[in-house]
């Protein structure tokens, strides 16, 4: 970077600081509310807080700081809150917005450093990376993040280290563009997906958490319906991002980028074997390969695998490869006899005319029935194995180039 682009990004960084609002939405959270506060306001961050009808009185604690309140009159969610903090924001002539929650686990006073790495690429939605130290966070929190980061990557591509912080820099203009079905804790979630399928640059940021002892924790955060509605919610996207449909604001690289590689087939198999080919990311692939290898997409299965490979980005090739151990006859056929079995309550003897051409319907049927039980169960075996397999050839050609080099 010459001197002129040195000054430019300073100049963007001073500005994108000056007009971005700290928002702190927050509910039944008066214990910790006012610290957290106090730390935004001494770093120097104008600061709204967004009360979702609490009714502990904690926003009454803060009438001596330098802050501004809205209040909702009764509970409509965090996603609520945040979007009527955006709507705020915007309409006070700020650019972005720096989400913290109130429960006192963030620092309000590093949203600098997510202010720093938007700059890169702005607009852009930045989330704050909790550096979490395995002794002291909770284990739910732990896979609640790997599971989440999981679904994330399957809806756009994207490789992040964390989909559940809630501390994050948005856009406001690009925000408030787009339409959002969730109210709650899973509007997160929806909006970095929605975002990042508009063409938004997602970017994430080291930030420090601490959980306080498990008899001081306070969370709303409902195991059962809240995690019902985030599986709901992924359920949903990933049949959107299934979709031929663009989405909204979508940019046409990607397409682009692959058009173009057609053209030289060297370098689109290559692309074919490297794309998503981690060891995880391959035995998904080969799950998936072989659930739909065992559906009866009768002369439509590799057509269907690559499409849907393509749009959950996933390598296309493993999945390609290993729908083939669902040739016929044997998976169709075992199938064919479990289908039978859960509509007849008996296993399929008798090979006729009739039973094999003229129940033609009735078969095809009962593949897919079987299918849909076998094809995930087969799946998940072949996963298995591929992670392993996979696994233990990286890690001895890794032990070989390591013993070349010695030599």
């Amino acid at each position: 970077m010459g001197f002129s682009g040195a000054i430019v990004m300073a100049v963007l960084e001073e500005n994108l600081a000056q007009k971005t609002l700290l928002v702190i939405p927050v509910y039944n959270h008066g214990d910790t509310l006012r610290r957290v506060v106090e730390s935004a306001i001494k770093a120097g961050w104008p600061v709204l807080v967004v009360d979702d009808g609490s009714t502990d009185g904690g926003v009454d604690r803060l009438a001596d700081l330098d802050c501004q309140i809205i209040q909702h009159a009764k509970n409509q969610g965090k996603g609520t809150a945040m979007l009527s903090g955006a709507k705020w924001a915007l309409e006070q002539g700020y650019d972005a917005m720096v989400t913290v929650d109130a429960d006192g686990q963030l620092d309000p006073s590093e949203a600098h450093l997510l202010v720093e790495k938007a700059k890169e690429n702005w607009p852009a939605l930045v989330i704050g990376n909790r550096e979490m130290d395995p002794e002291k966070t909770p284990g739910a929190s732990r896979f609640g993040r790997s599971f989440s980061n999981f679904w994330v990557r399957m809806e756009t591509g994207l490789e992040l280290p964390d989909t559940q912080s809630g501390f994050r820099l948005y856009p406001l203009v690009q925000l408030l563009e787009q339409t959002f079905r969730c109210t709650r804790y899973d509007f997160e979630i929806e909006s970095l997906v929605r975002l990042a399928w508009s063409g938004v640059t997602i970017l994430s940021a080291p930030i420090s958490v601490y959980y306080p002892p498990a008899e001081e924790r306070q969370s709303h955060f409902h195991q059962f319906k809240d995690n019902f509605r985030l599986t709901r919610l992924h359920t949903r996207l990933v049949l959107r991002a299934l979709s031929p449909l663009p989405h909204k604001g979508r940019k046409k690289q990607e397409k682009e980028k692959f058009d173009v590689s057609v053209l030289h087939p060297i370098r689109l198999l290559k692309t074919l074997c490297l794309e998503h080919s981690t060891t995880f990311q391959l035995a998904v692939a080969v799950w998936m390969g072989i659930f739909l290898g065992a559906l009866p997409l009768l002369a439509a299965h590799t057509v269907t695998i690559i499409y849907v490979a393509h749009k959950l980005h996933l390598n296309k090739l493993a999945a390609v490869a290993a729908s083939q151990f669902c040739m016929p006859p044997v998976v169709p056929v075992l199938c064919i006899q479990a289908g039978y079995f859960m509509r007849k309550g008996e296993f399929l003897w008798e090979i006729s005319w009739d039973i094999a051409v003229v129940q033609l319907h009735e078969r095809l049927w009962e593949w897919l029935l079987g299918s849909l039980i076998l094809g995930p169960l087969l799946g998940f075996v072949g996963a298995v194995i591929s992670y392993f397999t996979i696994k233990g050839l990286r890690n001895s050609r890794f032990a070989n180039s390591s013993s070349i080099g010695q030599g």
